[in-house]
């Protein structure tokens, strides 16, 4: 009787933008190379520039140089081969007869690969499946992004706090009108400071909030929603935080209140009902069930979508948006997760408040410490 034997694991990308890359060697390198590992042997092929930091700093058992290998394939001919051909060499230098790759890797590179009679075979689902399940190390490594972005929301709220309005209610900050753009730099200058790396942080205020990935722009205005959503990335591990407050320069009025703490009330349901075995999108259904009951429903006014119209939240780690999403699975213990349920109403504004939970057998744990207030 003769046993499968299982494929090798290849993965060629930058490891700066690639999380799969980044997981299994745990360095920073801004070009694509090559991670192979065959038999539980984990190797890779590094350029000159990156393989002694990289014998320092990687998570590998091997590493080769990726010149040697082209010196072996150039032979004779003047000009250097393309980098294809090198890994393809590689490969068959090294006996690999199947290799798993993820989804997203290289067409160009695997045509090559299947010229050399290798077959190339893609994951279904998650290429490192231990990814979904944090451990208590990657926990403090959240909580440390985490760290970093509730410094960018400690800023973005004292500069707020600090503003004035003045004609047409508009904010005035350090003698000037304060604008989101202002107010994102200097919320994404304190997240830097504090060892972040600031990626498309919104600070939209009124109806611009009401498309949920509006970044802001133009002058802030006293009396009015304000959605703060940071997410930063930790320069030093890579991991992501990810939060949401949604504040009142001012006085709310009577919707505005009743908007703001309907979210907080789905939000607070959802922390609630967030525990292993149970079906994200019964949580979804019961905020939204909620929402409809205050007299917020979701539908189609004058031609846009208005209400609860996005997800409840989506994993978080290597990536800003990793598997899973919340409403689209059975929650397991181990999870990452964003719990970020929100509405929007031109005319009212838009309302968003999210933290981040690690799912465990009776509940979750919140890793978010920033309050949530709604005047400031």
């Amino acid at each position: 009787m003769t046993t499968k034997t299982q494929p090798a694991r290849l993965i060629v990308a930058p490891s700066d933008s690639d999380a799969d890359m980044l997981y299994a060697t745990r360095i920073f390198i801004g070009d694509p190379f090559i991670f192979l590992q065959q038999n539980g042997k984990r190797t890779l092929v590094l350029s000159d520039l990156e393989i002694d930091r990289a014998k320092k700093k990687a998570q590998a058992d091997e590493f080769v140089m990726l010149s040697a290998l082209e010196r072996e394939v150039q032979g004779k001919a003047k000009q250097a081969p393309p980098y294809e051909k090198v890994l393809a060499h590689f490969l068959t230098k090294r006996g690999v007869k199947r290799a798993l790759v993820p989804g997203n890797f290289p067409l160009g590179y695997a045509n090559e690969i299947k010229r050399r009679g290798i077959t190339l075979e893609t994951t279904n689902g998650l290429f490192w499946p231990a990814r979904e399940k944090k451990t208590a190390e990657e926990i403090k490594l959240l909580e440390r992004a985490l760290r970093i972005t509730e410094t960018g929301m400690k800023r973005g709220v004292e500069i707020l706090k600090a503003s004035r309005p003045g004609a047409g209610r508009k904010l005035k900050w350090a003698g000037k009108i304060l604008t989101s753009e202002i107010l994102r730099a200097e919320i994404d200058s304190a997240i830097l400071r504090a060892g972040g790396v600031p990626t498309n942080t919104i600070v939209a205020g009124g109806d611009q909030a009401c498309d949920p990935h509006e970044r802001g722009f133009g002058p802030l205005k006293a009396d009015s929603l304000i959605i703060f959503d940071i997410f930063p990335r930790d320069a030093k591990t890579g991991y992501w935080g990810d939060m949401t407050r949604t504040v009142v320069r001012g006085r709310a009025n009577e919707k505005q209140r009743e908007l703001w703490e309907a979210v907080k009330a789905g939000q607070a349901l959802a922390l609630k009902q967030i525990k292993a075995g149970v079906d994200g999108m019964s949580i979804h259904k019961a905020i939204t069930e909620l929402f409809n009951r205050r007299g917020f429903p979701t539908e189609v006014r004058n031609g846009r979508r208005v209400g609860f119209f996005h997800g409840t939240g989506h994993g978080l780690g290597l990536e800003i948006h990793e598997y899973p999403r919340l409403q689209k699975v059975t929650l397991k213990a181990g999870q990452c997760l964003t719990v970020e349920p929100g509405l929007y109403y031109p005319g009212i504004g838009g309302a968003r408040i999210e933290d981040v939970v690690i799912v465990t057998r009776s509940g979750c744990k919140i890793l978010s410490r920033f309050p949530r207030v709604l005047e400031i």
